[in-house]
């Protein structure tokens, strides 16, 4: 006699759990869904930041609308970051040509980039954001303050794409292919 309560408040505790679930994720369907997620970022910070570059001179980066980007955050301290820019410098040449940058922003002070730009020069802009570049990177979508951060831009200035972690030519490549008329 008492199984029947029990089941009866089993199943009605599972329908209120599942109708809380199912209210949830139609209230909020861009946290839920990382498909979504990337089409809120908004890449209009990166056309008002003001950054250093290597030179020391401040430059907006709105020069660099209307172009793929490929926006890479590093910083001289990081071993992953290092790896990966040899591959960033062989996609900025061969991708120079069809309306594709490369674009590094070191989190980092502008004396150490520029000793180690020395030993290790790149073939794309870099410039310098200390501790804007944290800002930045998380509007651009760096939810977790990770090093090193990709960000793919459309020509159009929408956020296609972002990596957490070391990237590869062949990945980056991966998500270009779209972006680029064939």
């Amino acid at each position: 006699m008492l199984k029947k309560p029990l089941s009866f408040i089993a199943y009605l505790t599972i329908l209120i759990i599942l109708g809380l679930a199912v209210r949830h994720y139609a209230i909020n369907p861009i946290y839920d869904n990382p498909a979504n997620s990337k089409a809120q970022i908004s890449s209009a910070p990166l056309f008002t930041t003001p950054l250093t570059n290597i030179q020391g001179a401040q430059q907006n980066l709105s020069q660099y609308k209307g172009k793929i980007i490929v926006l890479n955050f590093w910083a001289t301290w990081c071993p992953p970051c290092r790896e990966e820019m040899p591959e960033l410098s062989e996609l900025q040449l061969e991708y120079k040509n069809r309306n594709v940058v490369v674009l590094g922003i070191a989190e980092d002070e502008l004396p150490l980039v520029k000793e180690y730009l020395q030993s290790s020069p790149v073939t794309y802009p870099i410039f310098i954001a200390e501790n804007e570049g944290m800002n930045l990177g998380a509007d651009l979508g760096n939810d977790k303050g990770v090093l090193p951060y990709t960000v793919i831009i459309g020509a159009d200035g929408r956020v296609i794409d972002t990596f957490y972690g070391r990237i590869s030519k062949p990945l980056l490549e991966k998500s270009l292919l779209n972006l680029l008329p064939q």
